[in-house]
């Protein structure tokens, strides 16, 4: 017989994305629709050692749909990759009568929630929450689509300073170890070349590249670099090269950095948050654990926790096909 649930508690961990706010309110308002009570644990897993709980019903969340950031906070604990510190994390669940838990974030916070549930049988249920949409087994996460709009806005911006100078900008967004944002903004934006961490464009074809777009009349040109991209040390490295090997070009770069993740969410990301906060909670009523909820072909579907920490979300060959097309 499956567990019954009494309590849920929610975190948010590893880096904030658009988005945690509205699915803190989908699963605070599904477990108040099935008369469950819900409690909210502030800043992850270190809130969870340290017992900083907070009880939270449909009125707690009002107000929060719009908002960037967490509400919970967020934070790194050293302390929950240890024995001891995840015993003191279950024995203060246990104290407040919280019967399962909803991890919002990404695989490291994941990875903590399998090792609790190993150690302690603890139900667990994750909400993928990262701007990089890098986990297995959804095709969107949480803050991906209003990070993405976000840095399409800054291009659009970037670009009327590139042509009003003649100048080549390098842009660099996030994606340590993938290069969707890239590659979506990319095109979104009219990028002329975009380099990537699963793709090894080279410093040569780099140069070509942009040999062409001058010879074919562009006067300026805007390239989107992911931050893992490795066909330089880093952007600036890059930069100085370009400038050494085409003259005529005069170069500038802009780091979006963390602006990226901040913003109010876009009714995609809304809307996707609600959905898998729904999901993850009656989940766990349905007696399942240690699943992901994610979306495919628009279906909410659950994957193994294990599956999504070790599995890789794949680029879309056929948009670095249309990328290279329109570049043109």
């Amino acid at each position: 017989m499956p567990k019954t649930i009494k309590k849920v508690g929610v975190l948010t961990s590893g880096g904030d994305s658009p988005g945690m706010n509205a699915a803190i309110r989908s699963v605070v308002r599904t477990c108040a629709y099935h008369n469950i009570e819900c409690i909210g644990i502030y800043r992850g897993y270190q809130g969870m050692i340290e017992g900083d709980f907070k009880e939270m019903g449909p009125r707690s969340v009002n107000n929060i749909v719009n908002k960037g950031g967490t509400i919970l906070k967020s934070a790194r604990s050293v302390e929950f990759r240890t024995p001891e510190g995840r015993k003191k994390a279950h024995d203060n669940l246990v104290k407040a009568g919280v019967d399962a838990l909803v991890v919002i974030g990404g695989d490291g916070s994941f990875t903590g929630g399998l090792i609790f549930n190993s150690e302690f049988d603890f139900p667990v249920m994750g909400i993928p929450g990262t701007i990089d949409n890098d986990i297995y087994g959804t095709s969107f996460t949480l803050g991906y689509d209003t990070a993405l709009n976000t840095v399409v806005d800054c291009i659009d911006k970037i670009r009327d300073t590139a042509s009003s100078h003649n100048r080549l900008f390098f842009v660099e967004v996030m994606g340590r170890d993938a290069g969707h944002i890239a590659l979506n903004a990319g095109i979104g934006a009219g990028a002329e070349e975009i380099l990537i961490p699963e793709e090894d464009l080279g410093l040569d074809r780099l140069l070509d590249s942009l040999q062409k777009s001058k010879a074919s009349g562009k006067s300026s040109s805007i390239v989107v670099i992911a931050e893992g991209d490795k066909i330089g040390k880093n952007v600036f490295e890059l930069k100085d090269y370009v400038e050494a090997n085409l003259p005529e070009y005069d170069v500038r770069v802009s780091v979006l950095g963390h602006m990226q993740r901040g913003g109010s969410p876009s009714c995609f990301d809304r809307v996707l948050a609600s959905r898998l906060g729904v999901k993850a909670v009656e989940s766990l009523i349905e007696g399942k654990s240690n699943y992901m909820v994610g979306l495919r072909e628009d279906k909410v579907i659950l994957t193994p926790l294990e599956q999504a920490i070790k599995g890789k979300s794949e680029i879309d060959r056929e948009l670095l096909r249309v990328s290279d097309i329109m570049s043109t």
